[in-house]
């Protein structure tokens, strides 16, 4: 299939679903007011109620949903075809992923900006409650102690790219202080901002920083204990000196880098060579897992993924301005999420087969690049595999516009280490909101304090990380958990916006939100059935407990959910 013919149909397909379908759920199913008040204005302040234009915390919940998440899945989930993984993605994003998103926003808005994880006591049970918190806790400690070796390992492999990240944090804060502190207008200082941005990767490019490991501690673990320390700043600092306008940078840079991969697969249209080399359908793998029920966990971000709940129900409700707004952040940002899983697809599909460079080979091109990388799961699967080969694709396509392939690369290896980094910020920060709310009734000081509990959630991580040694990469031990986990979360809160909606119509309008959640629920319990077989035959006993309590705790609130949406009313 002709790559850019498969960009035009997904950005046809989606601005088609936002316009009907979206707007039916805003109007009809959500019913979005603009006169009701928001959280964000009726508990302004100034940390974390911040009510805040649609513009800005579009960028915010863009970058902070999106990190790596749509790029290692959709990396991965291409082994057993681009197919497959391209039907997942649209078709998954428009009727699950984004009806998702934007249900566990409308929720929060209306119940004072809590969380998913808190407001299943009011639509299950309080006991649901606590087992929901669990699994959150869970999933986060394991994204956030990942996260931080995600950049480690970008930054070890484009060292080109430490200037321009760093250099976006103090970007932030001026971005910041200029628009809120001094009132400066957002679109000249963003224009401005984002020059200085691109101009410090040219820097990077001039001058790369390689840090220098030792046995005591490697280079992996050292930026990890960095990055964990920027985390714990981050997230305590008042939400609009740096998260915000870090993310509105973000947003920025993201739009620019969609742009240039679309206009180079313009003109690399025109090359014969720009074609899908990876196959349409692919079976034929060595040692890859069931097609499904994993192509389903794998490529979670840009279909539908249970992390986006937190940030819809954690910091985003928490900064949005007007209801109505709501459609256009949660609904629109899971499309836009999902053509960047489509672009990825096209990245590795079609983009690696322009030269790609094997350590067997050397320099590849067309099918034998991809069939080089993706020879067999356990080549493909490691996450450096996952990140290199779509950086090295995409710069490959942003390179047919005549930019400098080592900008290229500079400029794709900023992108991923800057969105990891709004997801590490948020992430941590939705920790330190979920620490503070299972313990709310509690009468610790402590326990309510944000500094304590950031650091509570970043302390947690970090020994989650150094588990394993001094590397940082304690957490890819528990890693094979995540994407089920992730799936398992998003399962429960479709539960929870379906009683939700129950609650809300005389009308059978559950249906829209029960359906997908039952698939959900089937196809995570079948991955993470299959999972606990696996860690019994290989006697990795450590996964297996864990995974059995999860198991267990999805099955008891799926059973109470169920209960709770049968005894209501106004079916």
């Amino acid at each position: 299939m002709n790559p850019l013919l498969l960009i035009v149909i997904t950005i046809v397909g989606y601005l088609v679903a936002y316009r009907l379908y979206g707007r039916f759920l805003g109007k009809k199913i959500f019913r979005l007011d603009a006169l009701r008040k928001v959280p964000a204005v009726e508990f302004e302040d100034g940390v974390d109620y911040v009510p805040t234009r649609k513009s800005v915390i579009f960028g915010h919940h863009y970058t902070s949903i999106a990190g790596t998440g749509p790029i290692v899945g959709p990396a991965i989930a291409i082994i057993w075809g681009w197919l497959p993984a391209v039907l997942w993605i649209i078709f998954g994003s428009i009727f699950l992923g984004a009806v998702h998103d934007l249900g566990a926003l409308v929720i929060s808005l209306r119940n004072q900006g809590v969380s998913i994880s808190e407001v299943t006591g009011k639509y299950i049970s309080p006991t649901a409650r606590i087992l929901f918190f669990i699994i959150v806790f869970i999933e986060l400690w394991i994204f956030i102690a990942v996260l931080a070796l995600v950049i480690a390992i970008i930054f070890m492999l484009f060292p080109a790219s430490v200037i321009p990240v760093w250099s976006e944090v103090l970007l932030a804060l001026i971005l910041g202080y200029a628009v809120y502190k001094k009132g400066g207008n957002l679109t000249l200082w963003s224009i401005f901002i984002i020059i200085l941005m691109y101009f410090t990767i040219i820097l990077g490019v001039q001058y790369p920083i390689s840090l220098t490991g030792s046995e005591a501690i490697p280079v992996t673990g050292i930026w990890a204990i960095i990055l964990l320390i920027y985390a714990f700043i981050a997230s305590i600092l008042p939400v609009n000196k740096l998260l915000q306008p870090r993310d509105y940078i973000n947003s920025h840079e993201l739009f620019i880098v969609m742009i240039l991969m679309v206009f180079g697969a313009i003109l690399l249209s025109f090359n014969p060579d720009f074609k899908m080399v990876a196959p349409a359908v692919n079976h034929q793998v060595s040692d890859t897992p069931s097609f499904i029920p994993f192509l389903f966990i794998t490529i979670a971000c840009g279909a539908i993924s249970g992390f986006h709940s937190l940030v819809s129900s954690g910091t985003t409700s928490r900064q949005i301005s007007s209801e109505k707004d709501a459609l256009w952040v949660g609904y629109g940002s899971m499309l836009m999420e999902g053509f960047l899983a489509i672009l990825v697809i096209v990245a590795v599909g079609a983009g690696i087969g322009l030269g790609f460079k094997s350590a067997d080979s050397g320099m590849l091109h067309g099918a034998a690049a991809w069939q080089s990388h993706y020879a067999s799961w356990s080549a493909a699967s490691g996450l450096t595999s996952k990140l290199n080969a779509f950086v090295v694709g995409s710069a490959n396509m942003i390179n047919g516009l005549g930019i400098p392939h080592s900008w290229a690369l500079a400029i794709m290896g900023v992108f991923v280490a800057s969105f990891a980094g709004t997801s590490l910020d948020s992430a941590t920060r939705i920790q330190r909101y979920v620490i503070s709310e299972f313990f709310k009734s509690s009468n610790s000081r402590a326990l309510q304090n944000r500094y304590f509990t950031t650091a509570l959630a970043v302390i947690t991580a970090g020994l989650l990380a150094f588990a394993t040694g001094a590397d940082g990469k304690g957490a890819l031990k528990l890693w094979p958990l995540f994407g089920a986990v992730n799936q398992t979360l998003a399962a429960l809160t479709l539960i929870v916006i379906t009683n939700y909606l129950k609650t809300e119509h005389t009308r059978k309008w559950w249906l829209l939100t029960a359906i997908p959640a039952l698939f959900m629920c089937l196809i995570t319990f079948w991955a993470t059935v299959e999972n606990e077989l696996s860690f019994i035959e290989t006697g990795n006993w450590m996964l297996a407990i864990i995974n059995v309590v999860i198991i267990i705790l999805v099955v008891l609130i799926f059973v109470m959910g169920l209960k709770r949406f049968l005894k209501t009313t106004g079916s």
